[in-house]
């Protein structure tokens, strides 16, 4: 092989080792994140997903954080006997009565898993609270549309 060739063949090599770095190192993880939201409001939604964790599930808690909205807890499946780290994050909305997004990780645990605890906290703040409030509309110009200015965002 010629030394031309040889370095044809090293620089390709090469490119194709980075391309498939560069691929892995931004391709979105496999942690699964499924989210809800709750139309209850922060303080409502918190101790119901307090409770869901706690009482109804009886998992044990290894963090708590109401001020920044997080529960670390250990998930036990119905089905198997072993335990996997579990998150439950509840992020606030721009104004109290906005929605809640409540986001369920169990990286361990197919994304199936999340979604059925989140379905388990709607249907306990459905049978808790009963149907959701009913949110107020924005008077016109106030709302989320609204520029920063509180103008229609138009000229």
């Amino acid at each position: 092989m010629s030394w031309g060739a040889f370095k044809a063949a090293l620089v390709g090599i090469v490119a194709g080792g980075a391309v498939t770095c560069a691929i892995t190192l931004t391709a979105p993880g496999a942690d699964a994140k499924s989210t809800y939201e709750s139309p209850y409001g922060y303080d409502r939604t918190w101790n119901a997903a307090v409770r869901l964790v706690r009482v109804d599930n009886q998992w044990k808690v290894t963090e708590i954080d109401k001020g920044n909205g997080y529960v670390l807890f250990e998930y036990k499946s119905v089905n198997d006997a072993h335990t996997t780290p579990g998150t439950l994050e509840l992020v606030r909305g721009r104004e109290d009565e906005d929605p809640v997004s409540v986001l369920a990780q169990l990286p361990k645990e197919p994304s199936y898993h999340e979604q059925h605890l989140l379905d388990e906290l709607a249907a306990k703040m459905r049978g808790e609270y009963g149907d959701p409030p009913v949110r107020k509309p924005h008077p016109p110009g106030t709302g989320p549309e609204a520029g920063p200015d509180g103008g229609g965002g138009t000229d």
